[in-house]
């Protein structure tokens, strides 16, 4: 099996992010694996598991844009902004039509400001904030800039609205339902929630715990774990030439040849490759003054 590589696993409901990881380690029969997102224990979805050498790629691929299918469920608020809470409080939400929801989706597409609930995995002062509210200390989260970039009515019943949320990340839907129901003149908390996409990794193409073990048993795995230059595309790419690549993988800034800067930002990510393809590093455009890569991880080592 390939030592390094990206799983595209669907996390089942009741499950953590951290038990997941745990469960993968056994089946794979390895100890290196990190995953590039949490999912809270009762959402499913889409979750990226980075596996040896490719854990240098998680911050990269947390950073990815992201998609989900919620139910939003109107007339209540709860403690947690999600179902596993106490009601903190009712209101009512017969009033609140289709039209009322799309006008509402509006005013949460584009950069919004969020304070999540206590009950997060934020941390506070190094602990989970969640862990300081069970004990029923007082927790101040400051508020954070994220963008929602389309919210999408698939259909209500009752008071379950059912939407797909494409956001960045950092966006907590369990929120954005909270905040949703202030604004619809109701209360609102998020029922459930799967995530459907995670940057390029869709769920039609994750893959159940079950599965992994299915695979592992028949020596299938390689073909479910991505390469850490598949996962990348959405990055800039370079070619380098053999001189350059031993001075890359030694961590030297690498000095760009005329030209090769001219679809760079200052602040761009840019993969590093050989001739044949291969990734090598990640290093980061310091601008067009010094047409400068700042190498910033070396993946062959």
């Amino acid at each position: 099996m390939k030592e390094s590589g990206i799983l595209n696993v669907n996390k089942p409901a009741g499950w953590t992010s951290h038990d997941v990881v745990a469960r993968t380690r056994k089946l794979l029969n390895t100890k290196k694996i990190g995953h590039a997102g949490t999912l809270d224990p009762d959402a499913t979805g889409v979750l990226i598991l980075c596996i040896g050498k490719a854990t240098k790629l998680v911050q990269y691929l947390i950073g990815m844009d992201k998609e989900y299918e919620a139910v939003m469920r109107l007339g209540e608020s709860t403690t947690t902004q999600d179902a596993s809470g106490e009601v903190l409080e009712k209101k009512p939400w017969l009033t609140v039509h289709e039209e009322d929801l799309i006008r509402c989706f509006s005013q949460f597409t584009g950069e919004i400001t969020q304070v999540p609930s206590a009950y997060s995995a934020i941390k506070i002062g190094g602990v989970s904030s969640y862990k300081l509210a069970r004990q029923g200390k007082e927790v101040k989260i400051p508020g954070r800039t994220v963008k929602g970039h389309k919210i999408e009515l698939l259909g209500k019943q009752g008071p379950d609205v059912f939407i797909r949320i494409q956001c960045s990340k950092g966006t907590y839907i369990r929120t954005l339902c909270h905040d949703m129901g202030f604004s619809l003149g109701t209360r609102a908390h998020l029922f459930s929630l799967k995530r459907t996409r995670s940057g390029i990794f869709n769920i039609d193409d994750s893959i159940s715990l079950e599965e992994i073990s299915d695979f592992v048993e028949s020596n299938r795995m390689d073909m479910e774990i991505y390469g850490m230059d598949e996962v990348m595309t959405e990055f800039p790419s370079i070619s380098i030439d053999e001189l350059s690549e031993k001075k890359v993988i030694h961590g030297s800034p690498l000095l760009l040849k005329d030209g090769e800067e001219k679809y760079l930002k200052r602040g761009n990510v840019v993969c590093l490759k050989n001739r044949n393809g291969n990734l090598l590093a990640l290093g980061v455009f310091e601008g067009e003054e010094t047409k400068t890569v700042k190498i910033d991880k070396v993946l062959i080592q």
